[in-house]
C-alpha cells in the first residue's frame, strides 16, 4: 500500500469515527431523559407477542395457551391484551433488508411488554440482529437473568448492561482490506449507572449482601475501568452491600467452582461479557434450554428464552419437541414486571412441579421426549 492510499484510508477511518463519535455523545445526553411506566395505574397491559424463527413459533404457541390460561380472568376483562405482531421473521426482515421493519416496530411500542420468540440473524450479510435493534430502539438497557439450583445453594442473579459495549457499534466498524479491522466498544455515564442502580436496588429489595462487579479493567482501562469507577461510586448509597471486583476470566472459572460459587448473589457487568458468563450460568442451571431472560427499560420490556433459533432441530423435523421452559420462565419474569407476582409464582410453582418434581412428561428435544405443546397442557393442567 502506498503512501496515497494510506491517507485515503486515514480520513475515510477519521470521517467514520466522527460521526459515529457525534451519534454516541448525543445518544448519551438523551440518557439523561427518562420515562417510567408504572404499570400498577394502567386500565389495561398489552403484551405484545412476536414468533421468531426456526423453532420459535411452537415454544411461542406454548407460551400463548399457558398465558391464556393462567390470565383467562384478567383478559376477559379487559385488563390483558395478548397482541400478535407479525413481521419478525428472517424471510421478511431479509426481504426488507432490516432488521426489525418499522410496522413491527410501531406495532412493539404499541403495546407494554414484547414476549418474542428467538429471531435468526442472517450470515454473510451486515444485517445487526433484531435482539440488538429492539434492546437500542427500545432503550433496554437491563438484562436480567436469574439462574437457582437450590439443591447446591445457588441462587444467582445476572444485570447485564445491554445497550452499550462492542454491541451497540458491532456492525459499523473500520476495515482496511488484506490489511486490518477495527470495531468500536461504547461505555457511558448515564448507561452505568442506571444498570449499576437497577443491579443494587434488586440486592437490597430481595435481601442480598453481595454485589460482583464484572469487567476486564486490567486490559480495558477506559470502559471497563469507567464501569468498575462508576458502579462503585452509585454504591455510596447502597451501604448494606458488599461490592468485589472480579475480571470476567477468572469469574468464568468461578462459576465452575463448586468450593466458591455459592457464595455469589448478584452479577453487574458490561454487554459483552454478560453475554457470555449468563450463557455459562445457564448450562451449570440445566441448560440453556430451560432458562428465561428480561430485558427492562423505562418505558418498555422484552422477554424471551436465551436460547436461539434451533435451526439443526427443524432440519431433522425436530421443531415439535423444543423445550418450552425457557420461554415459560421468560413468562415468569414478565408477569412480575407487569406487576402480577402473585401470577408469576403460580406459573413458576407448575413449572417447578412439571419440570423438576414430578416429570410425567420430559421434553428432551428428540422423539424419545414428549412434544411441546403435550408439556404446555402439562403445565396448564398444573396452574391450579
Amino acid at each position: 500500500m502506498n503512501e496515497a492510499e494510506k491517507q485515503k484510508y486515514i480520513v475515510a477511518a477519521g470521517e467514520h469515527f466522527r460521526e459515529l463519535f457525534a451519534e454516541q455523545l448525543e445518544r448519551a445526553e438523551r440518557l439523561k431523559k427518562r420515562e417510567r411506566v408504572d404499570f400498577s395505574k394502567l386500565d389495561k397491559i398489552k403484551i405484545a407477542i412476536a414468533d421468531g424463527d426456526g423453532i420459535g413459533p411452537v415454544i411461542m404457541a406454548a407460551a400463548r395457551r399457558v398465558l391464556s390460561a393462567l390470565l383467562s380472568d384478567l383478559i376477559a376483562d379487559g385488563k390483558i391484551e395478548l397482541c400478535d405482531v407479525g413481521g419478525l421473521t428472517i424471510e421478511n426482515r431479509l426481504k426488507l433488508g432490516v432488521s426489525v421493519p418499522q410496522d413491527a416496530l410501531d406495532a412493539i411500542k404499541s403495546c407494554h411488554v414484547l414476549l418474542k420468540g428467538p429471531t435468526a440473524t442472517p450470515k454473510g450479510t451486515s444485517m445487526e440482529s433484531a435482539n440488538v435493534t429492539l434492546r437500542r430502539e427500545l432503550d433496554l438497557f437491563a438484562n436480567v437473568r436469574p439462574v437457582r439450583i437450590p439443591s447446591e445453594n445457588i441462587d444467582w442473579t445476572f444485570f447485564r448492561e445491554n445497550t452499550e459495549g462492542e454491541y451497540v457499534l458491532g456492525s459499523r466498524g473500520f476495515d482496511v482490506p488484506d490489511t486490518l479491522a477495527f470495531d468500536f466498544k461504547v461505555t457511558t455515564d448515564e448507561g452505568t449507572r442506571r444498570i449499576a442502580k437497577a443491579a443494587f436496588d434488586y440486592a437490597v429489595a430481595n435481601g442480598k449482601k453481595s454485589v460482583s462487579i464484572v469487567t476486564k479493567a486490567n486490559i480495558m482501562k477506559k470502559t471497563d475501568a469507567m464501569f468498575s469507577e462508576i458502579c462503585h461510586e452509585v454504591a455510596k448509597d447502597y451501604p448494606t452491600l458488599e461490592l468485589e471486583d472480579w475480571y470476567i476470566d477468572i469469574m468464568t472459572a468461578n462459576l465452575v467452582n463448586k468450593n466458591i460459587r455459592s457464595k455469589f448473589e448478584v452479577f453487574v457487568l458490561p454487554n459483552l461479557y454478560g453475554d457470555i458468563i449468563t450463557d455459562e450460568a445457564a448450562e451449570i442451571g440445566g441448560g440453556v434450554g430451560t432458562a428465561g431472560s428480561a430485558n427492562i427499560g423505562d418505558r418498555y420490556a422484552m422477554f424471551e428464552a436465551i436460547h436461539g433459533t434451533a435451526p439443526r432441530m427443524v432440519e431433522l423435523g425436530l421443531a415439535e419437541y423444543a423445550n418450552p421452559t425457557s420461554i415459560l420462565r421468560a413468562c415468569e419474569l414478565m408477569l412480575s414486571h407487569i406487576g402480577l407476582s402473585d401470577r408469576a409464582r403460580i406459573l413458576s410453582s407448575a413449572i417447578e412441579k412439571c419440570a423438576v418434581v414430578e416429570r410425567k412428561l420430559t421434553v428432551t428435544g428428540d422423539k424419545d421426549g414428549a412434544k411441546c405443546a403435550d408439556f404446555a397442557d402439562y403445565v396448564i393442567e398444573s396452574l391450579y
